[in-house]
C-alpha cells in the first residue's frame, strides 16, 4: 500500500500531538482498538514512526482516539496577552 497524499502531514501532526500531550503508543493504541481500530499495536507504532502506511479510515480512527485522550487531559495554563493582564488587574481592583 502506498502513501496517500495527505498521509505524511496527518502522521506528522498526530505524532506532534502525542508528543505534546505525552501520550505513549500503547495508551493511544488501546483507545484506538477500543473504539474499533483494526491495526495492531505494532502497526500503529510503525505508522507513527513512518515505517508503515495505514488506510484513511484507520488513520482517522487513530486521530479520533488520540483526540479523545487529549481531551481528557487537564487544561494547560495559557500565556496571557497584555489585554488579558489589564482585564485581570481591573477585575481584581487596586493593589
Amino acid at each position: 500500500m502506498g502513501f496517500e497524499q495527505v498521509e505524511p502531514e496527518q502522521r506528522q501532526l498526530l505524532k506532534k500531538a502525542l508528543e505534546d500531550a505525552r501520550l505513549s503508543v500503547p495508551e493511544v493504541w488501546l483507545k484506538y482498538f477500543s473504539i474499533g481500530g483494526g491495526a495492531g499495536e505494532y502497526e500503529v507504532d510503525a505508522y507513527i514512526n513512518c515505517s508503515l502506511s495505514l488506510p484513511p479510515l484507520q488513520r482517522d480512527i487513530l486521530a479520533h482516539a488520540a483526540n479523545e485522550l487529549i481531551d481528557q487531559l487537564p487544561a494547560r495554563p495559557r500565556a496571557p496577552s497584555s489585554a488579558d493582564v489589564r482585564r485581570r488587574r481591573a477585575a481584581e481592583g487596586p493593589r
